[in-house]
């Protein structure tokens, strides 16, 4: 069911990511998917086999690197190249629309970089708190 809300005018359609239809929110669950953000960051502006990314994303399943791939190429961020050859060799690649997220991912790890210490350290701050909580 896609949400939106109507303005003054009348057939004047917006978009409205905070109603609980907007197909808006898939596609923000996609891009803020931590999976989806650092394959965007390894694939950069190259073209790399399903090993290699495999490789570049430390931590990633075999399972959750598939999924993701599946789920990205689906909303067209990548494009998934088959190669005919024994053995079948599969590429992927950024489309022009998963190349345009690799600014504002990139300033979001720039971010988490930035503030890294500062969020280490609400974050002992807050469980020495909230330790006598738990008890």
């Amino acid at each position: 069911m896609v949400t939106t809300v109507f303005g003054a005018e009348a057939g004047e359609r917006r978009i409205d990511p905070y109603s609980a239809g907007c197909p808006t929110r898939r596609i923000l669950d996609r891009i803020g998917d931590r999976w989806t953000v650092l394959i965007v960051g390894a694939l950069g502006a190259d073209t790399a086999r399903f090993s290699e990314l495999k490789r570049r994303v430390e931590g990633i399943s075999q399972k959750m690197l598939t999924q993701t791939l599946r789920g990205m190429e689906r909303d067209g961020l990548v494009l998934r190249t088959v190669h005919p050859e024994v053995p079948v060799r599969v590429e992927y690649t950024l489309t022009d629309a998963g190349l345009s997220l690799r600014a504002p991912l990139k300033a979001l790890e720039d971010w988490s970089i930035e503030h890294l210490g500062s969020v280490l350290d609400h974050q002992a701050s807050y469980d020495v708190r909230a330790a006598p909580e738990a008890r």
